[in-house]
Formats: structure tokens, sequence, C-alpha cells
């Protein structure tokens, strides 16, 4: 049986947002990323799963040059990652990334938090700046909590508003590092909601994850890591009910039916 089997057509690559083309990655003696070619359309959802040390965050991390790479290519809207400086400031800015911790701004309120980018590198009037700040906590459903700080806030709350942050600077893609392996169990679901309806408008996201429930409802391909490599892409339901490699079909033992 091989071990890669790769599902191309639930992603039209003529439309390809995020283009990685044989990625490679080091972190000393460990190759962490081997050979990673992975193409994510437009308004796709393509979650990222696999067991711990299989490379899924770091390939995560790589989209917005947080990591940089030995080898390979990685484009975004048809243009390479820019190496630093202004350029990577402004691809950064189209490239919103949601993280395990909520890396806020304890000294600022909610909404001084996610209006922060939009003044300082959108370069937006702070009136609208506000205006679409105080929309967007509304959207994530703390729009009441916009005048306090973040350590008045739950962990799930903090999440949202981390969410509404990278929204402000209306990216062309989301990057969800494992957005929920921090919170406690009864906090996940109001994030997975929101990422759900994010889903739903037609975001062009990536998310690293273990909740499988939300691959299954709201993914649009599944990408399978092991060892550094992609070893499985597919649809849900494909993937879930019918995995071809024997290395998912082992992870999926271990995961579902405990």
């Amino acid at each position: 049986m091989t071990e890669v089997s790769v599902a191309k057509d639930t992603a039209p690559a003529a439309d390809g947002l995020v283009v990685l083309k044989n990625v490679n990655k080091h972190f000393g003696a460990l190759h962490v990323l081997q050979d990673i070619d992975l193409t994510i359309a437009r308004g796709e959802v393509v979650v990222v799963i696999g067991p711990s040390g299989s490379g899924k965050s770091t390939l995560c991390r790589t989209i917005n040059r947080l990591e940089t790479i030995d080898s390979g290519d990685i484009s975004i809207d048809g243009r390479p990652l820019p190496q630093e400086g202004k350029e990577l400031a402004r691809l950064r800015a189209d490239v919103g990334m949601v993280f395990q911790s909520f890396n806020l701004f304890a000294h600022k309120t909610v909404l001084e938090n996610v209006m922060l980018g939009q003044v300082k590198v959108r370069k937006a009037d702070k009136k609208a700046a506000e205006e679409k700040a105080r929309a967007l906590l509304d959207r994530v459903g703390v729009g009441t909590q916009a005048d306090k700080y973040p350590a008045q806030l739950s962990g799930g709350q903090q999440q949202r508003v981390a969410i509404a942050r990278a929204l402000a600077m209306d990216p062309k893609v989301m990057l969800f590092d494992e957005p929920t392996s921090a919170l406690d169990p009864e906090m996940i679901n109001e994030v997975l909601d929101v990422m759900q309806q994010l889903a739903r408008d037609g975001m062009t996201m990536v998310v690293v994850t273990h909740e499988m429930g939300f691959a299954r409802s709201a993914a649009n391909r599944v990408v399978f890591m092991a060892d550094g490599r992609i070893v499985e892409e597919a649809a849900p339901e494909q993937f879930f009910s019918n995995p071809r490699s024997d290395r998912a079909k082992d992870f999926l033992s271990k995961i579902l039916h405990h």
C-alpha cells in the first residue's frame, strides 16, 4: 500500500492563494518539514492534523515566515514570501495568525488591541478603526467587553478577541495554530463556533487542530501529517470514513475510540 495518497481534486490549483513547493525545514539534525507540496485555494478551509511532532505547527508558521525554510518556495497570492523588512510586515498584515496563547497586549483594552494594527500598519483613521473594531468584537461575540483589559476576560473571550484583531487587518488568509489547545473544555466551542462562521463566510483558513469535530464539519480538505511529511490529503468524509494510509488509520484508531 502506498503511504502517500493525495486527493488533489478537492483544491483547484488554478486559484492557489497559498502555494508551498518542495519546502524543507530542519531544526538541527531534525528534518521537521520534508518536501512539502501544498496548494490552498481561495476560500478553502484546510485542517492540518497528525500526531505530536509531525510538523503541523511548523508548517503553519512558515506561511507567514515566523519560521524560515531551508529550501523550497512559498508564495501568497502569486507573490513569493519576502525575506524581511517592510515587505514582510505587509505580508504579515495579509496573513492573520491566531496562536495557542492569545498574545494580546495586557496594558491595552480589548478595543485598543483590535484597533492597533489597523492604525499602525494599515494607517487607518482612528474613528474608522474604532468602528470596525467594535463591529468585529460584536461579530465574535465579545462586543460588551470592549473596554476591559485582557486579564479581565476568560481564555475563550481572549481568543475571540485575538481572532477579531487578526480579522481587523482584512487578511487574505487566516492561520490558526492549535487555537483551542490552551482553553478549558467549556470554552473550546465558543471559539470553534466563531471559526465555523468564518469558514461559512468564505475566509481562506489553514487550521492546525486536534478538534476532529471541527475538521469534519468545517474543512474542505484534511491534510494528515506524520514525521514531517504530508501523508494523505482528502475531503473530511473520505478521510474519516476511509483513510488510505496505514499511518492515518493508526492515528484515527487511537483518537476516535477513546
